[in-house]
């Protein structure tokens, strides 16, 4: 794109100066093409100049400055003056653009024309020269932008990645806990169901290691598990239900959403009410939002503090959506109710 712009510039140039010679020489009767195009074809050998500046720009820097580097580009400068001079006066013989006031061989007197267009080259390869430079910079802030990019991505990862280590263990330990007290109560054979079912929940945990979201259909699935291991604990006192339509299940969703909500409903529903409760979850399509509610019979005081799986939970929520993602903890009739609300995303 760079030297497409450079071909154009030169081009442009070319023309511009050829236009303005001929506009002044107008009553000459010059050719305007003969005249237009020798100023064109004399200016676009600037651009093969503009490739050695930008070589010169790399091999001598002029940031930071360098009295070498100074010279040499002063050097070059001239270099280029007396060689473009020489060009010209040679292709002004050759295409004689000013019809019969050409100057013939003769006539050309060289170190004029090169002490008359030293000054515009020097401008010209300082022209150049800034461009180089000013391009160098802007390669190097993009590169460093990139990078400061990438690096942001790799810690933002980690840092969701951290989150689900610490989810993980935290989930482990508490279904271990009950493991132990069916055991003691001699339940053996709910303890032994429990641990099938922790099988297949941390089987899904290690299967989706590393991926920030899942189809909540996936979800679903192993939160029914999770309650089914549940219900084994408390079979005389909890019930659930898991309305999802089907649509809403090809939803993405932070993977391992549904458990922590579903693991503080129990701990704070079920656990400390004697009396029978239900936790009733539904999931549902509005708009351009999936919208998730998890219902639990029992009283709103015992959820305010929340433990650390709500909190991950809010955290990755926070981290995937930002202020997109929504969550409420409310008191409705006759219990709580969390709603999680994030934007719709579906599955390919």
């Amino acid at each position: 794109m760079a030297w497409q712009f450079a071909t154009l510039f030169w081009t442009v140039f070319g023309f511009v100066s050829g236009f303005q010679v001929w506009i002044s020489m107008i009553t000459h009767g010059h050719s305007a093409l003969r005249l237009i195009g020798y100023y064109v074809i004399v200016w676009q050998t600037w651009l093969g100049a503009t490739v050695f500046i930008f070589w010169m720009a790399k091999r001598f820097p002029v940031v930071p400055v360098r009295r070498m580097s100074i010279l040499m580009h002063a050097l070059a400068a001239c270099v280029l003056g007396v060689v473009h001079s020489l060009y010209s006066a040679t292709l002004m013989i050759l295409m004689r653009p000013y019809d019969r006031m050409t100057a013939e061989v003769s006539q050309l007197r060289i170190s004029e024309i090169i002490f008359y267009r030293l000054p515009l080259v020097w401008v010209l390869y300082c022209l150049v020269l800034g461009c180089a430079v000013a391009l160098e910079y802007y390669e190097r802030y993009r590169e460093r932008a990139l990078q400061s990019a990438q690096l942001e991505a790799s810690l933002s990862d980690a840092r969701l990645r951290a989150l689900e280590l610490q989810l993980q263990p935290h989930f482990l330990f508490n279904t271990l806990n009950a493991i132990s007290a069916l055991v003691r109560s001699r339940r053996n054979d709910e303890a032994v169901t429990m641990m099938a079912g922790l099988s297949e929940l941390l089987r899904y945990t290690l299967d989706h290691s590393g991926n920030p979201q899942v189809a909540l259909g996936e979800e679903i699935s192993v939160l029914r598990r999770y309650l089914e291991i549940q219900r084994a604990r408390f079979p005389d006192r909890m019930s659930f239900t898991i309305d999802a339509s089907a649509e809403a299940e090809r939803g993405l969703v932070p993977t391992l959403l549904l458990q922590p909500l579903a693991e503080n409903a129990v701990k704070h529903g079920i656990e400390v009410s004697a009396s029978p409760g239900v936790i009733a979850v539904r999931a549902a399509r509005s708009g351009d939002r999936l919208t998730i509610e998890v219902f639990n019979s029992g009283i709103l005081g015992t959820h305010s503090n929340g433990g650390i799986g709500l909190r991950n939970t809010l955290a990755r929520l926070r981290h995937i959506h930002g202020s997109e993602g929504r969550f409420d903890l409310t008191s409705v009739n006759g219990g709580v109710l969390a709603a999680v609300s994030v934007p719709w995303q579906e599955t390919a």
